[in-house]
Order: structure tokens, then C-alpha cells, then sequence
């Protein structure tokens, strides 16, 4: 169905082409699964866009053929290029916020796709849309439809971008990253939907992932991409049993290890030497030393403290303008977060996770509640008051796109909040503690004067976990912080957050669907639905006995190596 033949993908630069796609060869048969895996910025997203003819204007294809059922698509008028996109070749972005229109209803932006490609009348559209929208399980498909993008979840954006690719029931779905936002039961159930929807129609999938356990689940073929170059490919079950390349056993050990705990993670590093070799020796936590460490961050006294905390949102308004349907994102949830602790959040995209890490920051202002800071109580505090306080709280969020200035700098985006707060003497001490977090995030000094646009979605994540933790604030809040990074990043980046705990004392909200993730960081798990704290309790109980019909469901849905 789809071959790449010595694919090239470069960029003009002082006047020499700079290939960053290089001999790329891919064959995918009809029906078949094709997983894409490698690092951020490898040039996994910069294939699935020249397959797409969707690549940026900078970027030119400088040598190849890319075959989509014998026809070569460089080849192709651009009006029948747009014909097939959509309707034959259809593909899910990585970022939902950024591809989808935010001034345009979700329905709409499904149903546009529909009335282009097929002979379908409005109504007809609209009972198609949002039959996808239950399709992709997503709560209140009728509310989703006339939703705008802002209004809706990150995992819920997700689905919608889902649904648009599956419109036209394409021959070929590229999809780049398309569970990267969603917890382990919506993944587990699109995966589901996707190898249904192959079954029935014999749709070709390219599966874009950094998650090797997703691949496992979705894929029979593998190929593996590090820098610009396919170094490995084959069967899955070949691959992962016997990798033959360095970085495929990198990618394959830098997930957390369900039958231990580790102190800290191999990272890529680690086995990309020069003898090909890992010289990482595992440093594991017993048992006994975890509930020793446990016990003695819980004899502290609580740094917050979160009583009867609730918000809700109305849904839909009476011609008086009084709700008449109301949303609870977060219903009467109390804990204590003690210093130095990592508290793990989990919990189905939607439960009211993001809502519950903002509001604590009073980024959003809870309905009813207190929030015990230390000894102030934050809600009581007016916006001058909070600014001090500021400091000492922090965010990573979950779209680093959004939450990053695209006219500003990376350099300036991280010194800002420095200058706001007036730490360090002047400018130039302000840049010279810049280019130190960039060095420890793992990107380069070089990068300072960058700006977003320049950067991979897991490169962006980097940055915005800089800018965190520019003003070494106290409490951190990290709401999905390495959900868009590849696993030897996340690796690293997990790594980073631990030492600096050790080393500052910060004390984290860890928010993540990746339960394997949350246990490695954190010494208590709470678990959220429709915004209820379910079971809370020691992270390793809750992993491995939970007692909970819903925690159960979540552990029994996470994704694993055969």
C-alpha cells in the first residue's frame, strides 16, 4: 500500500541543504500496523508530513519516491493530492490544541470533513459526528459537538482529532502520537477501535509512538528511527525480544520496571557509548526503605493542606443566564501533601485532575474550600497578597505549545519570571543561571535564543520544566509533564525532577495517566473520578493491590511487553 523508497527530507541552511530525513525505506502492506518509534526530533513527524504532502515551507523533499498504491505522490497534482487527503490518507496530529481550529465548534470542524469527502447533507453529518464522538468514548458527545476546543480536556481534544481522522474511513491512518494525552483505559479502548476498524475495512496504520509497551499492543511491524535514520526494523516480537541496536535496547530499558523500584532510570546515555554496551548499574529501594522514607516525610508537618476543595461549571444556561446543568470538575476533595513528598494524581481524562492542580495555585478559584499554604490560607489571600507567594508555586502544563509565548525567546520565557520576582543581580546573571537549566533539562546553550516553533513537542516539554524551575519554588505542580516526551527523555527528565527533589526539597503534585510513571515518582497515589477521590493510599499498595473496582480497571488497562 505505502512505500518509501530512499526518502530525503532536508533544509536550506548558509546555503547547503541540511538533511534531517535520511534513506528512508518503509513498505506497509494493506491491513497491517507499521510502528514508528524514536526519539523527539528524530524526523518520525517530518516522514508522517511528507507522506501528507504537509510539510513546511522551509522543508523540501531532496531526494525519493514516496508510493501510495503504485502512484507517486511527489508526483501528484496538488488538487488531487487534496482529494486523497482525508478521505484516502488521513492522519491524527500530535498536538490537539495546536491542529485543531479554536474558533470553529468540534462537530463542525468532524462534520467539514464529512460534507467535503462525501455526499452527505448537514443533518446526515451531524448524526455521523457524533456517532464518532461516542465512538472515541467520549462523555456528553452531544455537549462535545457544540463544544469549542478551550472547553474540552486535553485527552477529550484528543479524541476529537481521533474522530476527524476516522471520518472517511481512510485506506491509510497516520498517527502521530495519537494516545500520547489519553490514561491507560481510553488508550487501551482506541487501540481497540483502531485494530477494529482495520479488521473491518483492511486500512493500513502507521503508528507514530515514543511508548514501546503502545507498540507492542497495536503493532506487527516495528521500524526505529534516531536521527533522521532507520537503524533497526523487523517483527515486533524479533525486535523486542533480541534488539540488535544500542538505542532499540535504550528505548526498551528506560521505561519504569513493574517488578522494581529504582532510585533512578538508565537513560540513553547509558548504552549509546562507544562500545555499544550499557554501563548503567540499577540502584534499586527496597521495601523496608521505602516505608522508611514514607514515614518520615508524613511525620512532617503538612506544606498543604486542601479541605472540602469543590468547582463546578455550568454546562448550559437558562435564557436568564442561571445554570441549568452543571458539571462538578472537582466534588468536596481533601488531602495533605507533607514537604519533600511526590503525591501522585491519576485518573481517566476529564475526572477534574487539571482543574484540581490549578485551583490549588488559584489559577482557577474553587467554588468552596480552604487551602492551607504553609499557614496562610490561600483562598482568603487577594491577587497582591498571592503575588509574593507566587514564588513558591509553580506549574508544568500539560500543552507546552500553548503555555510558551511563540514571540519570545525560549531564554527570555525562562529569565522572565526571575526579573518579575528580582532574583539575581542583573540581566547577565539572569542568562548565566538560563543556560545552566537549559544544560540540566538537557537541551543546549545555543538554544537560548530559539524560539518554540523551533522545537519538537518533547523539546518544548523541556523548556516549560525550565521555566518551572527558574524561581526553585517550593511546590510544583506537574500536570502531565513528561506525557509528550519519548521514554529515553522522559527517562532523563523523571531523573532530573527526583535530584532536584533531593537536592531543593521540592515537593511535587505528579499528574499523569501513566500509572507505571506515577509509582516511580511518587509515595502516595490519589485516584480521581468524575472528580471524587476514589482511593488514595501508598503507591506500591495501590499499584499492585488496589482496592477500588475503578483502580483496578486502570492498573488492568496499562499496556505491557510481552
Amino acid at each position: 500500500m505505502l512505500v518509501l523508497k530512499n526518502l530525503s527530507i532536508g533544509r536550506a541552511s548558509s546555503g547547503q541543504q541540511v538533511k534531517l530525513v535520511e534513506n528512508i525505506n518503509l513498505e506497509l502492506t494493506k491491513g497491517v500496523s507499521l510502528g514508528l518509534v524514536g526519539e523527539s526530533g528524530s524526523g518520525k513527524s517530518l516522514t508522517a508530513l511528507a507522506i501528507m504532502g504537509l510539510l513546511p515551507q522551509q522543508l523540501s523533499i531532496s531526494s525519493g519516491e514516496i508510493l501510495f498504491e503504485d502512484t507517486n505522490l511527489l508526483t501528484l497534482a496538488s488538487k488531487k493530492r487534496r482529494e486523497m487527503r482525508g478521505s484516502r490518507i488521513s492522519m491524527i496530529f500530535q498536538e490537539p490544541m495546536t491542529a485543531l481550529n479554536p474558533v470553529m465548534h468540534c462537530g463542525k470542524q468532524i462534520t467539514e470533513s464529512l460534507l467535503l469527502h462525501q455526499n452527505i447533507n448537514k443533518k446526515e453529518a451531524r448524526k455521523e459526528c457524533i456517532e464518532l464522538l461516542r465512538k472515541v468514548q467520549l462523555p456528553r458527545p452531544e455537549h462535545i459537538f457544540n463544544a469549542y476546543p478551550h472547553q474540552i480536556s486535553g485527552g477529550q481534544k484528543q479524541r476529537v482529532m481521533i474522530a476527524m481522522a476516522l471520518a472517511n474511513k481512510p485506506d491509510l491512518l497516520i498517527a502521530d502520537e495519537p494516545t500520547t494525552a489519553l490514561d491507560v483505559t481510553v488508550q487501551k479502548e482506541i487501540l481497540q477501535l483502531l485494530k477494529q476498524l482495520q479488521s473491518e475495512t483492511g486500512m493500513g496504520l502507521l503508528f507514530i509512538t515514543h511508548d514501546l509497551n503502545v507498540v507492542a499492543e497495536v503493532a506487527e511491524e516495528v521500524a526505529v528511527m534516531y536521527q533522521g535514520k532507520i537503524v533497526e526494523k523487523g517483527s515486533v516480537s524479533k525486535l523486542f525480544k533480541h534488539p540488535e541496536h544500542p538505542y532499540t535496547l535504550a528505548l526498551l530499558s528506560c521505561r519504569p520496571p513493574r517488578d522494581q523500584r529504582l532510585k533512578l532510570l538508565p537513560t540513553l546515555d547509558d548504552f549509546m557509548n562507544n562500545s555499544g554496551e550499557t554501563t548503567f548499574l540499577p540502584e534499586t529501594i527496597s521495601s523496608e526503605q521505602r516505608e522508611k522514607q514514607l514515614a518520615e516525610v508524613l511525620s512532617k508537618p503538612a506544606l498543604l493542606n486542601v479541605e472540602h476543595l469543590s468547582k463546578s461549571y455550568p454546562l448550559s444556561k437558562t435564557l436568564m443566564g442561571k445554570p441549568k446543568q452543571i458539571l462538578q470538575a472537582v466534588d468536596d476533595v481533601s488531602f495533605k501533601i507533607h514537604p519533600g513528598e511526590t503525591l501522585g494524581l491519576v485518573g481517566e481524562s476529564g475526572c477534574g485532575k487539571t482543574t484540581l492542580g490549578r485551583s490549588l495555585l488559584r489559577l482557577i478559584e474553587p467554588d468552596k474550600g480552604k487551602i492551607f499554604f504553609h499557614e496562610s490560607e490561600l483562598l482568603n489571600l487577594s491577587r497582591r497578597a498571592m503575588t509574593p507567594l507566587r514564588k513558591d508555586l509553580a506549574i508544568v502544563f500539560q500543552d507546552p505549545y500553548s503555555s510558551l509565548n511563540p514571540r519570545m525567546s525560549i531564554g527570555k520565557a525562562i529569565m522572565e519570571p526571575m526579573q518579575v520576582h528580582g532574583l539575581f543581580k542583573n540581566p547577565l546573571e539572569r542568562k548565566k543561571q538560563t543556560l545552566a537549566l537549559l544544560i540540566k533539562v538537557g537541551l543546549q546553550e545555543s538554544h537560548f535564543y530559539r524560539y518554540p516553533h523551533e522545537f519538537s513537542g518533547g523539546q518544548r516539554q523541556r523548556i516549560v520544566i525550565a521555566r518551572a524551575l527558574a524561581l526553585q519554588p517550593q511546590f510544583i505542580v506537574c500536570d502531565e509533564a513528561v506525557s509528550a516526551l519519548d521514554v529515553s527523555v522522559q527517562a532523563m527528565v523523571l531523573n532530573l525532577l527526583n535530584e532536584l527533589k533531593a537536592e531543593f526539597g521540592f515537593t511535587y503534585i505528579f499528574i499523569s495517566h501513566d500509572l507505571s510513571v506515577v509509582r516511580f515518582m511518587s509515595d502516595r497515589i490519589l485516584v480521581m473520578k468524575a472528580g471524587k477521590i476514589v482511593e488514595a493510599g501508598d503507591a506500591d499498595q495501590i499499584y499492585f493491590h488496589p482496592e477500588h473496582a475503578y483502580t483496578q480497571q486502570l492498573i488492568a488497562a496499562i499496556p505491557q511487553i510481552q
